[in-house]
Formats: structure tokens, C-alpha cells, sequence
């Protein structure tokens, strides 16, 4: 295996998936891999190893999936896709809300887990190094946002929405994430508000952007940013 390949950290409980993974990360991949099996470890073995991307299940021994992600998210950006078999919807949410990137729900292909990875490891390099000829610039200062030099017509609600997921391309928002960026004032509104706004602000970036409308639909759980 080559030292330089990504390294993936699996955190999994459970010996017999954890080792397919780690098969199927190395054989079709071409990834490196660590297996932890506790969650108490895991923070240290972060710090001092640096993963490029963390496979975190929901249920550990020692310190459960959801207290890591915040621990490690008070240190560092790394990728993090959880593995659960709870499927619940706010199990899902409050996953991503505490800074996970993606999931993956039990039982799920070990091909399937690979493509994750890959994409969220392309995503990560990405939101790293933007294309030289990203053709989007927000400015926040000026609250505006422009394709090509030509400045778009964005309404407040718009540009708030296009500037919170611009910050974190990959990472997916709940719509009440966003619906707490655009309305500080915690007023209430319905989901379908957040939609109707990322539908508006999605044909507004494709008419000036040749068809790239930079934010992807994730089903069930929300809206993320992509180059």
C-alpha cells in the first residue's frame, strides 16, 4: 500500500464489518485504513494521526458516536461520515447537526461505503483548493454575490442561504439549520419556505452559471453546496 494513499479511520465495534471495510477501502479504494473498536481512544489517536476521514458508528464502548463528533469537531474539520442503525429522522439530523458530513445507515453495501468516502474525500480536497476557475465570488461585505463578474440579483433571505453553504461546501444543512441562518429573529416557518427560497436562489446561480446550480438536494435531510 502506498504510504501516501488517504488514510481512513474505521471506528466500529463490531470486528467481522469492521475488517470488510477495511478490505474493501484497501482492495478497491486504494485507501490505507486504522480500525478502532472503542470510542474512548479515538480522540487521542486523531490528534496524533491525523486521519483524512473518519468512519464513525453510532454506538461504541466507551464514548458513543455523537460525543466524538463533537469532540472532534471542537479540533478539526476532518470528514466525518456516521454509521448507525438507527434511522429515525432525528437521529439523522441531530448527527449531521453536530458536524458529521454524511451517513450511512446498517445494514449497507461495503461498495456503497467506499463511493461515500470517495466522495466526501473529493469534496474535502475541493472545499481545501477551489478550482482556479471557480467562477462564483461571494462577498460578504459588499452582500453580494456574482458568476463571471456579473453580479446576481440575490434578495437578503437568497444571499444569506448561498453564503452559509458556500462556507462549508460538502457538508449537508437540516432546513432548520438553515432556517436558523436566514431568520435570526427565531421567527417560525414552515420547511417548505427554506425550499421555496433554495428552488428561486438554485435557478438564479444556473441562468448565470451555465446550468450549475452549486447546491445539491440531499433527500430527507437538507441542502448541501458543491463547486
Amino acid at each position: 500500500m502506498n504510504d501516501s494513499a488517504k488514510l481512513v479511520l474505521v471506528v466500529e465495534d463490531e470486528h467481522k464489518i469492521a475488517n470488510l471495510i477495511c478490505d474493501y477501502l484497501r482492495s478497491i479504494g486504494g485507501y490505507r485504513s486504522h480500525h478502532l473498536d472503542r470510542g474512548d481512544v479515538v480522540v487521542d489517536w486523531v490528534r496524533s494521526s491525523a486521519p483524512d476521514l473518519i468512519l464513525l458508528d453510532w454506538m461504541l464502548p466507551g464514548t458513543d458516536g455523537i460525543e466524538l463528533c463533537k469532540q472532534i469537531r471542537a479540533f478539526s474539520q476532518v470528514p466525518i461520515i456516521m454509521v448507525t442503525a438507527r434511522v429515525e429522522e432525528i437521529d439523522r439530523l441531530l448527527g449531521l447537526e453536530l458536524g458529521a458530513d454524511d451517513y450511512i445507515c446498517k445494514p449497507f453495501s461495503p461498495r456503497e461505503v467506499v463511493a461515500r468516502v470517495k466522495a466526501q474525500l473529493r469534496r474535502s480536497e475541493m472545499h481545501l483548493k477551489p478550482p482556479e476557475n471557480h467562477q462564483l465570488q461571494i462577498d460578504p461585505v459588499k452582500f453580494q454575490a456574482s458568476i463571471h463578474g456579473e453580479v446576481l440579483k440575490l434578495t437578503p433571505v437568497e444571499f444569506s442561504l448561498l453564503h452559509c453553504l458556500s462556507e462549508h461546501p460538502g457538508r449537508v444543512f437540516s432546513r432548520e439549520q438553515l432556517m436558523n441562518e436566514i431568520y435570526n429573529d427565531y421567527r417560525i416557518v414552515s420547511d417548505r419556505t427554506v425550499d421555496t427560497h433554495i428552488k428561486n436562489l438554485r435557478k438564479k446561480l444556473a441562468d448565470a452559471a451555465r446550468g450549475n446550480e452549486f447546491i445539491e438536494s440531499v433527500y430527507g435531510v437538507g441542502y448541501r453546496f458543491t463547486y
